[in-house]
């Protein structure tokens, strides 16, 4: 089944590039990426730069929740050097609860910048790029037998967005795929990885996240993937941070180093990015801002005591007129007895 699921990947990697070169910078860079596949000028292509202010809280976004990532199976996994990133192929044993279909796992893979290159991410969050980002592919398996099937489709592909910055600490979950990479070192090199914890890849809190309509973010763009970016980043070691950016060539030979391997945000245009969480900067306020909504609910505060004062003045008017009423019929009454 792993070996299926591999040959129609690399099946797959071959049609998506149509035989031709792309890459991410020079005279096949991703600003000439439309010319040879139309879909990356299209206006729902991804990443995006994730403006908070602007994403819209949606409470009825189903909570994410991972099947099977805990345990991959007992088979070894296949870690490849396409020449544009480091790729691990996962079997379809693995998917996602929390979407109308059951989205399985194809593979996931790593974008990252280079050395003395603060960014490396392709999502950013209010324009800030992280270190690395990690994608995970899964793609619509109640709707389509393959990958390569899915691939073009609406809401065909289902993509995980994990922000990596540099910490302290080594992470031994990334470590399964990166103590690995010197096996790799040269396009089209592949090597097995022994199964390991994939949960530990992801965030530790993955309630908070936000979801858009987007592309792949490699030609030939298929505007076809449902993305989720985490807002929880995870963290890796400066070792491992620079094994990834220094290790690969995106050659056979070493004479080009695979980095800088991440697309610059495109623009969002008509789309929506949906929240599940309501960010902190929702109730933040300028200066200016908190003088004007002072100034709002202390005028409205005055106007409600105005009103009170009046509405209990006519009460009080009332019920003096209706006093001098009843003394004078009194009064009345008693002269003409």
């Amino acid at each position: 089944m792993l070996f299926v699921t591999v040959l129609l990947e690399v099946i797959w990697i071959h049609a998506a590039d149509g035989g031709q070169h792309w890459t991410y910078e020079g005279p096949h860079g991703q600003d000439d990426w439309p010319a040879s596949y139309p879909e990356c000028g299209g206006n729902a292509q991804s990443p995006i730069d994730i403006q908070t202010d602007a994403a819209t809280f949606n409470p009825e976004l189903p909570a994410l929740q991972p099947h099977g990532y805990e345990q991959p199976g007992t088979e070894p996994l296949d870690l490849h050097n396409n020449g544009h990133t480091v790729q691990l192929s996962l079997p379809p044993s693995l998917y996602l609860e929390g979407f109308p279909r059951r989205y399985v796992t194809a593979q996931l893979h790593l974008h990252w910048g280079q050395q003395g290159s603060p960014g490396g991410s392709e999502h950013q969050i209010n324009s800030e790029a992280t270190a690395a980002e990690l994608h995970i592919v899964h793609y619509d398996s109640d709707s389509y037998a393959t990958l390569s099937e899915a691939a073009d489709k609406p809401h065909g592909l289902a993509v995980l967005g994990i922000l990596i910055e540099v910490g302290e600490t080594k992470n031994s979950a990334y470590e399964h795929i990166l103590s690995h990479l010197h096996e790799i070192r040269h396009k089209d090199q592949k090597t097995s990885v022994p199964p390991f914890n994939l949960r530990e890849l992801l965030p530790p809190q993955m309630g908070q996240f936000f979801r858009y309509n987007g592309s792949l973010t490699t030609p030939p763009c298929y505007q076809s993937v449902l993305w989720t970016v985490f807002n929880q980043r995870v963290q890796i070691s400066r070792d491992q941070l620079k094994k990834l950016q220094e290790t690969l060539f995106s050659t056979e030979d070493p004479s080009e180093l695979l980095a800088q391997n991440h697309r610059a945000p495109q623009p969002l245009n008509q789309r929506k990015v949906l929240a599940s969480f309501i960010q902190e900067g929702t109730a933040e306020f300028t200066t200016g801002e908190m003088l004007g909504l002072g100034v709002g609910i202390l005028v409205g505060c005055l106007c409600l005591l105005l009103a009170v004062y009046l509405i209990a003045r006519k009460i009080r008017k009332k019920r003096l007129r209706n006093q001098k009423s009843v003394v004078f019929t009194s009064a009345r009454a008693a002269t003409e007895a």
